[in-house]
């Protein structure tokens, strides 16, 4: 009952946050990186946010939920208040990167660190180096997943998916709390969308995958690849279009639209039919992870996936 109960909160709150920005004029307008072609209100990822946090105090307070994650999770507090900030008043990207920087670090001090990092063949164990990669896995979530909140329905189908999956593979109302939040947003965020979660939605969801990530890989070495598999379509194609603009001498922090979800629908593709198809992928890699008992095999498999669709994109639409 309390699962319905809070997708309800996060269906009615997106619902009046939709019809309060329409209100104010507090829409996004269209520019150069936009793949919408109407000003939309934003700010519905408050709905998710608000709904999750409950959610997860909830779980807490009835014992559901270790404290440690419970913690880490909720240090996104932060990353979704200044986010939200950002996108009311535009803030400065040291401003950004220090609060994201900050929050990674009170993730990981709640988390008690990454003890170790499999690659299969060898094993780090040295305490800087996997705090390290710690640190910069979770920056870079939170930054990609806004990178990659671009079309209708992408972001939150991705987000529920990830919680499904989770639920799927290692089990935790958590994951439930987390499906039901994003649920209720992403009926009005459905092609055509009527609402944007906004960066307070995404900068969330960027570091609560990073947190799984962290928390299970400290269970399991092996969840370290199963978490980045489930997130590669994401994460593949922020850092490979990345790679390719810095590759090319363009300013990294200049708006774009040469992600390959955003070539895909400037080659003719709907919103709807990228994601629909995002969803087949997902599920193609999930099944891998059933199938393939090695999960480093199945990250490098997923990884050459990745790579074929990368260039049948850019077949379609080239990488310039």
């Amino acid at each position: 009952m309390i699962y319905l109960f809070l997708f309800l909160i996060s269906f009615t709150m997106t619902y009046l946050i939709k019809n309060h920005a329409l209100k104010n004029s507090l829409v996004a307008e269209v520019n150069e990186r936009s793949s919408h072609t109407s000003p939309t209100p934003h700010g519905g990822g408050i709905a998710i946010a608000f709904t999750w946090f409950a959610g997860l105090s909830y779980l807490y307070f009835d014992e559901q939920i270790e404290a440690k994650l419970f913690y880490a999770l909720m240090v996104g507090v932060i990353i979704a208040a200044v986010s939200y900030a950002d996108d009311l008043f535009e803030l400065s990207t040291k401003l950004r990167l220090a609060v994201q920087s900050g929050v990674a670090l009170l993730g990981l001090f709640a988390l008690g660190g990454l003890e170790l990092i499999d690659f299969g063949i060898f094993v780090v164990k040295n305490q800087i180096i996997t705090n390290l990669f710690a640190f910069l896995l979770i920056v870079w979530f939170i930054n990609l997943y806004n990178f990659l909140d671009g079309i209708d329905g992408y972001a939150g189908s991705e987000a529920l998916f990830l919680a499904l999956a989770g639920l799927i593979l290692f089990g935790g109302a958590h994951f439930i709390v987390l499906a039901v939040s994003v649920l209720g947003f992403l009926v009005w965020n459905w092609h055509k969308a009527k609402i944007f979660m906004g960066d307070v939605g995404s900068t969330l969801l960027g570091y609560t995958v990073a947190v799984f990530t962290l928390y299970y890989a400290n269970q399991e070495s092996a969840n370290m690849w199963v978490w980045i598999t489930l997130f590669g379509l994401f994460w593949f194609d922020a850092t490979l279009t990345l790679l390719r603009r810095y590759r090319n001498g363009e300013a990294l922090g200049k708006a774009h639209k040469k992600h390959a979800y955003q070539r895909l629908t400037q080659s003719g593709w709907s919103h709807d039919r990228v994601v629909k198809y995002s969803i087949v992928i997902n599920l193609f890699f999930l099944t891998l992870i059933f199938l393939i008992a090695n999960k480093a095999t199945v990250f490098f498999v997923s990884i050459t996936v990745l790579y074929g669709i990368v260039k049948f994109i850019d077949n379609k639409k080239r990488f310039i």
